[in-house]
């Protein structure tokens, strides 16, 4: 059937609107999509490219070179090494028991850290390398580069370790690195990305974990490709990290030495400091121990022959022990007096060998007393009553800020472990601490350095370095960092009468120069060298008045940890002080036997910067120092070599 033409023109009509309509439709979609491509493509490259490169493109740490230490000389005493070990690639490696076999037929594997490895290779991705052995030789890892083809998965690699070559010389004031532990992470405020690193090692004792912040550095950074499983394909760029900063001690590394050798077996600590500066030339506690065994990580077995020796090997005795100062604290008694006015140098004091205060009689050391002593004789020969008198009229609260003054009760600053503030106590302190009034009798113990009165060698050291200058010497430990000298602790002039002071060192003078003096046979002969000091010897045991009646029981017929501690503090040369001694051995017995002769020998080694002519000896003295010399240098423990192992 015909359309009419009328209908046909308006069916096109309709056709070409529709059309127009769609064809619009189109248009608007199709130009919104270019739109948004050019906006994507074009105006938002930059940003979508960063996503892309996010994606693929990973950014990793590179752990920083720690900065090494150094003694006063220049000494190397704290150094990174080459540290070789053999890691494993799962997936690389196909039958990983069948390889990991191979392996312990080239290289000795310690059973341990296999029994680690795998471990770590369960719960890790199989494409993320696994430390099978560390701190191999160089032979050995020659001997598995050179077969790499038999070991598929395995990979030698080198990285850096800490390493000791003076051994425990200064296991208690340089420390020792290990690896970060959870620990280490829990106490430190949002740690440091470079922290997380598998096997990153940071101080943990010493000097290693205070001047953490200058030793470690600044990690570095590069970029690697990875594909979708996280496996590197390539590394595209890398930033150098900045390397810790090196240390320089103040110390000396042949007199440390010296000092730790001549303490040793005994259970004891000894320091040395430079009157004009503060330096510690020397900080040594008996007995020490290896670092370099923490840093490979330490056997069960010797762990515990460390914590369980009774002479505490672990412990710095030097900073963190603390000791009643007895007699060595008499100068502090004597100059609080003095300075107080009320005594003079020449006043006298009657002793019949015991004082009466109130219901208790305070003894002196020597049971027939002294007779008539004025400073100079109290000091030399270590009269107790004439201190006792002292305090009495003196008074504790101007004891314990004379303490004070001279360093004592007084935490220093010094980069170690566990420094000790130590304790002067007075009358606010027993009534703060233990809740209870200042007795009379509290004071008497004091004067003597008894009682609740604690100092530690340090302490002492610095407090006789204060009497020889009359300044307020302070230890120094960190001479320079990264070449930029630090502050010295020569200390300003103390406000002080000067003849009061030249009192108390010529009384010291006269402790190790005069015949009755308490340690007059542990004087030095050379002229140009005389120290002056002073023995100390601190209880650790109530003596009983039935003992006392039948006679005091001698240190020796007593069990080791009921003897008296020994002590001597000196400096010398007496006109020109240069060095202050401190000397502690615990349990020694009598000062005068026990510290004084260690006191005097490292004394006379710092003065002639090594070993000392005979005449600087008494004569009788000569052939024993003679042959002590000979075993003390014939005798020195060994060292660790660079590669970590030890050497004869």
């Amino acid at each position: 059937m015909k359309r009419n033409p009328r209908e046909l023109e308006t069916t096109h009509r309709k056709l070409s609107r529709r059309t127009l309509l769609v064809g619009g439709i189109q248009a608007a979609f199709v130009g919104g999509l270019a739109m948004r491509m050019r906006y994507m493509q074009v105006d938002q490259a930059d940003q979508f490219r960063l996503l892309a490169e996010e994606n693929r493109i990973n950014i990793r740490l590179i752990p920083p070179k720690r900065g090494e230490i150094f003694d006063r000389n220049g000494k190397i005493i704290g150094q990174n090494i080459p540290s070789y070990r053999v890691v494993i690639v799962r997936e690389d490696a196909g039958d990983v028991e069948k390889v990991i076999e191979n392996l312990t037929r080239l290289i000795p594997l310690n059973d341990e850290e296999l029994a680690r490895a795998r471990t770590e290779m369960r719960r890790s991705a199989p494409f993320l390398p696994v430390t099978l052995a560390d701190r191999i030789t160089w032979e050995d890892i020659s001997k598995v580069a050179v077969n790499a083809p038999a070991l598929p998965g395995i990979t030698p690699e080198v990285g850096l370790t800490r390493v000791y070559p003076q051994s425990d010389d200064f296991a208690h004031v340089v420390g020792y690195v290990g690896p970060v532990s959870d620990y280490d992470l829990s106490q430190i405020t949002d740690p440091e990305p470079v922290l997380r690193i598998p096997r990153f090692q940071i101080g943990k004792v010493g000097l290693e974990a205070k001047r953490e912040d200058l030793l470690r550095g600044k990690a570095g950074a590069k970029r690697v490709e990875v594909n979708a499983t996280g496996r590197v394909m390539r590394e595209l760029d890398r930033r150098e990290g900045q390397q810790g900063a090196d240390l320089q001690l103040t110390v000396d590394a042949e007199l440390q030495e010296y000092v730790q050798a001549r303490l040793g077996d005994e259970s004891a600590a000894a320091v040395i400091v430079d009157c004009e500066t503060g330096d510690l030339r020397a900080i040594a506690s008996a007995p020490s121990f290896d670092p370099n065994l923490f840093v490979r990580g330490i056997s069960l077995a010797d762990y515990r022959g460390l914590t369980e020796n009774t002479y505490r090997p672990l412990a710095n005795k030097t900073v963190q022990g603390t000791y009643p100062p007895g007699s060595t604290f008499k100068m502090i008694t004597a100059l609080a007096a003095l300075e107080a006015g009320v005594t003079g140098p020449d006043d006298t004091v009657y002793c019949p060998g015991y004082l009466e205060v109130g219901s208790r009689r305070f003894h002196c050391w020597r049971r027939g007393g002294h007779g008539h002593v004025d400073l100079l004789n109290s000091l030399k020969q270590s009269c107790d009553v004439y201190y006792y008198e002292m305090a009495l009229k003196v008074g504790i609260d101007k004891i314990s800020a004379m303490a004070q003054k001279f360093g004592l009760g007084v935490k220093h600053n010094i980069p170690m472990s566990a420094v000790a503030r130590g304790l002067a106590p007075n009358r606010d302190w027993k009534s703060r601490v233990h809740g209870q009034d200042w007795l009379v009798g509290d004071t008497a113990n004091a004067s003597i350095g008894q009682g609740f009165m604690l100092a530690s060698p340090m302490q002492l050291a610095v407090m006789t370095a204060r009497i020889a200058t009359g300044r307020s010497v302070s230890p120094r430990l960190v001479k320079s960092a990264n070449g930029v000298e630090q502050p010295t602790g020569a200390g300003e002039v103390m406000d002080l009468n000067e003849n009061n002071l030249r009192r108390l060192r010529r009384g010291m003078y006269a402790v190790s120069n005069e015949r009755r003096g308490t340690a007059y046979g542990s004087r030095i002969i050379a002229d140009a060298f005389r120290m002056a000091g002073k023995t100390g010897t601190s209880q650790v045991r109530n003596i009983t008045a039935a003992e006392r009646a039948a006679g005091v029981i001698r240190n020796k017929d007593l069990p080791w940890e009921r003897r008296d501690h020994a002590l001597f503090v000196g400096f010398a040369p007496f006109d020109n002080p240069k060095y202050a001694v401190s000397v502690v051995v615990e349990h020694g017995g009598g000062g005068s036997k026990a510290a004084a002769p260690i006191a005097r020998d490292v004394m006379l080694q710092a003065l002639y910067n090594g070993q000392p002519p005979l005449e600087a000896y008494p004569k009788k003295d000569r052939s024993r120092i003679k042959a002590q010399q000979e075993r003390l240098q014939g005798g020195r423990r060994p060292k660790a070599r660079p590669d970590g192992k030890d050497r004869a």
